[in-house]
């Protein structure tokens, strides 16, 4: 906790000196207590964007890979992700997105900032895809509130193919009123409770963002 702190003290200033993102809504963001931040996902920067600018500490998940890292470059790489509130996964074990949930839980249980992109892996034609329905899963089990997000311009920090982060972009982060699902699917099965929890995350999300719907699944390529 003491090296995030340090870190943060650091890496959002940074950040929006560098790319000056427009927020519009922040206030929504309860203060205190579990909630879970719902985003779009256009770029590997959202996981940046949202902890930067939220004044308040935001654990998203990021792949094992970024903290393995060796030397110099791995140190430093390790120390930004973690600086930023990120926490490791192995998306290669099989039993990665039960891993993922049990670890969001154990944040929100801890009365932390959860982030998450319903989609599931970042749109690369700018259409906002279906959730898929661990979002709703962390919302019942939990019973805390969900913060929409919508991020616009953030897949121009970082096109799909550049290897260098762009140092000017237009980049907006939309956050709506929190959604509260307690009580509300009481005695409704649960397999239908979770698809229309996540549809109206997602009808949320896509009010914020201004996508067009896509209508299906987002598949992760396969060198995601």
């Amino acid at each position: 906790m003491l090296f995030y702190d340090a870190m943060h003290r650091i890496i959002p200033p940074l950040t929006r000196a560098l790319w000056r993102p427009t927020v519009e809504g922040v206030d929504q963001v309860p203060a205190s207590g579990p909630v879970i931040l719902a985003s779009n996902h256009l770029s590997f920067f959202d996981s940046v964007v949202i902890p930067c600018v939220v004044p308040r500490k935001v654990v998203f998940l990021a792949k094992s890979d970024y903290f393995n890292g060796t030397g110099l470059k791995g140190a430093a790489q390790r120390a930004w992700f973690e600086g930023i509130g990120m926490l490791p996964i192995d998306r290669t074990d099989t039993r990665a997105a039960l891993a993922s949930l049990d670890t969001a839980l154990e944040v929100l249980g801890r009365g932390e900032a959860f982030g998450i992109y319903p989609e599931g892996t970042r749109s690369r034609d700018g259409r906002i895809y279906r959730g898929r329905t661990g979002v709703a899963h962390l919302v019942l089990t939990a019973g805390c509130p969900v913060v929409p997000v919508g991020l616009i311009g953030t897949e121009d920090i970082q096109p799909v193919g550049s290897s260098r982060p762009r140092l000017s972009a237009d980049v907006t982060a939309r956050f709506g009123a929190p959604i509260d699902f307690a009580g509300r699917f009481a005695g409704v099965p649960s397999g239908r409770a979770r698809r229309e929890v996540t549809d109206e995350i997602m009808a949320a999300i896509a009010e914020l963002s201004g996508q067009e719907p896509a209508g299906v699944y987002n598949d992760r390529p396969a060198d995601a």
